[in-house]
């Protein structure tokens, strides 16, 4: 089991106002683009083995700023279906729902082509990702990239430390950043979080 490195995607109008951003293909904003281009030299300190990229455009955007190379797009690394919650804040949900909390709560359905996903739904993808990197780490050398979204990308630390997807809320992750997920004594712990540049 080789480095693991997670990149959030830089900024969008909705991530910056607090809105879920599911299925909605919400570009980066100019200084998510900057924070993309932040990064590179995060990445470029390692050797890149496979890389890995959700098919939405800030994360394809993000991975190109950084100088990803033969990225394979992964429907699996989409963000949570936040369903009937797609482009609201939690500040809107808990005016109806005070005391929701999307880690353990889930969303309320949405249209047939986005009804929604449960905490569990999305640690299903998350583990088949999961299973994707093991596969590249195995035949490859060097570490396995994944770019994609905040929420997401909590869930799969989560089932990485064999924690449940409602332990995702434990990760806060903050948008242009790089996580690095290692091992140690054989067993997969968190070697860097919310890095960069400079921090």
């Amino acid at each position: 089991m080789g480095d693991l490195f997670l990149v959030r995607h830089g900024e969008t109008e909705w991530s910056r106002s607090g809105r879920h951003t599911g299925w909605t293909d919400v570009p980066l904003t100019e200084r998510g683009r900057e924070e993309a281009r932040r990064l590179v030299p995060l990445i470029r300190s390692h050797r890149v083995g496979a890389a890995f990229v959700s098919p939405l455009q800030r994360a394809r955007e993000t991975a190109e700023l950084i100088g990803l190379h033969d990225l394979r797009v992964d429907a699996d690394l989409r963000e949570w279906d936040y369903g009937g919650y797609e482009g609201v804040t939690t500040v809107e949900i808990q005016r109806e729902r005070p005391d929701w909390f999307l880690f353990t709560d889930g969303v309320a359905p949405g249209p047939p082509d986005h009804p929604g996903e449960s905490p569990e739904q999305v640690g299903e993808r998350a583990d088949r990702v999961l299973a994707k990197v093991d596969a590249a780490h195995a035949n490859t050398e060097g570490c396995v990239v994944l770019v994609a979204h905040g929420h997401f990308l909590r869930v799969l630390t989560a089932r990485r430390l064999g924690l449940p997807p409602s332990a995702g809320a434990l990760f806060q992750l903050a948008t242009g950043t790089v996580c690095r997920l290692g091992t140690e004594h054989g067993r997969p712990v968190i070697a860097g979080w919310n890095v960069r540049p400079g921090s």
